[in-house]
């Protein structure tokens, strides 16, 4: 049995029918148009009684759902206020619950931390009042009043699903089966039970596991386990379950968590709870959409995301039109082209010839240190150096050049630098192997592609990443002039799609992208974005 829940009442008088659901797709995209009609027939209401009963909204339930409900709602009225033109104080929205506080399941530091994110949202709160009528436009609360509204949304509890009901098993806790410690019905050893509809306390709890999704995967593979043994022999497996705990989202902006191991819980609340809950979720959809999904994920909670409503604000979610990169993509395209055009000549005259990785430094010898001046020529030489150490300093500040000094290194940075020189790029006698010539050669190759493809605009994400790893290069080999700075920081810039104005990805891109989506393995794990 893995039938699952569906909301409970209460047996509240006319809850079910006068009150919205929040439990299926469907449920929620009725509920987002009768808040939008709601604002689009408000802005016609003369009265203003009539208004702002129209405008009052109670949430019912101040449990996961609930919580996230009014907060989604108290978020997004801002933008409906805007948008219609309604004056924001007329706009009242309610979270109601029979029991004494926001979140109950939750400690007392993270109930009133989420209480007072509601409240600074706007949201009222009313606790500890039983609801025991909804009517099409109010809620009563008990000896405590009525609340006149025109939308009342209920998310106050889950029970079994109808097929419980008609099942001869034991039941308890709102329409679940009773189970033992295998998570077999207590008066049918054949009839496993999983999910929603287990009742069962584990030893040393006192309540029974929780309705959530985490009992549900657990529950799942110990049944299989358990029907598979019974069918074959072998061990059953008893139930342990170890819940690592819960999230709330209040909004878009910020949330609270309790999560950990039985016995080491913690929480946490604001961007760490939020960015728990965003990687959580990625780590789902990575298993079950690939990605495809986690692409659109991040595009739609991160980076497309309206009104500052993410964990970062609108920080990653401001957008300006590509064009005004185009100047700055053929600014740093034509500089890269142009130091690999200079460079070219050398390299081809005498591939032999190094030029852009320092000579070694020899003990009590001397040696070449060459710089790279912007334009790819030896400018300076450190000679008869007194020790190794004093050679290599030399080399750095003799890097002087008609755009200044070299940029400094890390000494773990060129310490590991010059252990790969050692290794892929020196002889014994301190001249250089062939690969450093086919390493020049593809960077000098490299510069001039690149260029050309930032110039064009085709592959300008995967031509700048690359220029920045160029540059990235030269840097760490004490070889970088202060323009360098430029060059990566203009990189970085240009990663963003700015070839799809005046370039050829606004022609390319989503040709190979239909060709792309076409093949197996492809579509078979999602390898490709919207």
């Amino acid at each position: 049995m893995a039938a699952g829940s569906k909301p409970t009442f209460f047996g509240v008088s006319g809850a079910k029918e006068n009150a919205f659901q929040l439990w299926t797709y469907d449920d929620a995209v009725q509920i987002h148009a009768h808040i939008m009609k709601t604002f689009h027939m408000a802005v016609k209401e003369k009265n203003l009684e009539k208004r702002k009963k129209m405008l009052t909204f109670v949430v019912v339930g101040c449990g996961f759902t609930g919580v996230e409900m009014v907060g989604e709602l108290a978020e997004w009225k801002g933008r409906l206020c805007k948008d219609f033109y309604v004056d924001p104080n007329e706009v009242k929205i309610y979270a109601v619950d029979s029991l004494p506080k926001v979140l109950p399941i939750f400690p007392d530091n993270l109930s009133k931390k989420a209480e007072k994110v509601l409240v600074k949202l706007g949201v009222e709160i009313i606790t500890g009042s039983p609801i025991t009528e909804v009517g099409k436009d109010f809620v009563q609360l008990g000896d405590k009043g009525r609340l006149e509204a025109g939308t009342v949304i209920w998310a106050a509890g889950v029970e079994g699903a109808d097929v419980m009901a008609n099942l001869e098993v034991k039941r308890e806790g709102r329409n679940r089966i009773v189970t033992n410690d295998k998570l077999q019905s207590v008066d049918h050893e054949n009839v496993y039970v999983v999910g929603d509809n287990i009742f069962f306390i584990p030893e040393g709890e006192q309540r029974p596991v929780p309705q959530m999704v985490e009992n549900a995967e657990h529950s799942a593979a110990t049944v299989a386990h358990n029907i598979v043994s019974e069918i074959k022999g072998g061990q059953m497996e008893v139930y342990k379950p170890e819940f690592h705990g819960a999230m709330v989202c209040i909004g878009g902006r910020t949330g609270v968590a309790h999560l950990g191991m039985p016995g080491k819980f913690f929480g946490l609340t604001g961007f760490f709870a939020m960015f728990v809950k965003h990687f959580i979720n990625l780590v789902y959809f990575v298993q079950v959409a690939g990605f495809n999904k986690c692409w659109t994920y991040l595009m739609h909670e991160i980076f497309h995301i309206e009104d500052n409503r993410s964990l970062v604000g609108g920080h990653f979610a401001k957008a300006s039109p590509n064009f005004w990169l185009l100047p700055l993509r053929l600014f740093v395209g034509w500089k890269w082209f142009e130091q690999g055009w200079h460079k070219l000549p050398g390299v081809l005259a005498d591939p032999s010839n190094i030029f852009l990785i320092p000579a070694k430094v020899i003990d009590g010898g001397t040696t070449a240190s060459p710089a790279w001046n912007g334009g790819g020529n030896v400018v300076a030489t450190v000679a008869d150096a007194a020790t190794a150490a004093s050679a290599a300093a030399g080399a750095a500040a003799e890097t002087a050049s008609a755009w200044g000094e070299a940029l400094p290194v890390p000494e773990f940075i060129s310490s590991m630098v010059q252990w790969s020189m050692d290794a892929f790029f020196y002889t014994a006698d301190g001249g250089f192997t062939t690969l450093a010539s086919v390493f020049q050669t593809g960077m000098v190759i490299g510069e001039v592609l690149f260029g050309l493809a930032l110039m064009a605009g085709l592959f300008t994400a995967v031509s700048s990443i690359a220029t920045i790893a160029m540059g990235g290069m030269i840097w760490a080999s004490g070889m970088a002039p202060l323009e360098m700075l430029w060059y990566m920081a203009g990189g970085v810039a240009l990663i963003g799609g700015s070839g799809s104005t005046f370039g050829m990805d606004y022609y390319v891109l989503p040709f190979l992208k239909k060709i792309w989506k076409k093949i197996g393995f492809v579509k078979k794990y999602y390898l490709y974005t919207e």
